[in-house]
């Protein structure tokens, strides 16, 4: 999957985020930008993906890696 850039600047309020630790251990986090990271649950995570207005996807791509990670901006 391609991540392709909005050329418009987005007016978003959090990120959240669903990424691989070194041992390939999902971790979710809540991101409110240039303030905090928070650590939260996967099912708030997934609580998250399904009920609120999602603006955009990022996938995050690692080179070699089989896990699927991403970003969604709300």
């Amino acid at each position: 999957m391609r991540y392709v850039p909005s050329p418009i600047k987005m007016r978003y309020s959090f990120i959240y985020s669903a990424t691989a630790n070194p041992s390939g251990r999902m971790q979710y986090h809540k991101i409110i930008p240039g303030k905090s990271k928070v650590r939260i649950t996967r099912t708030e995570f997934i609580e998250a993906f399904n009920t609120l207005e999602i603006l955009a996807l990022k996938p995050i791509q690692e080179k070699n890696s089989p896990v699927f990670q991403l970003e969604f901006y709300v």
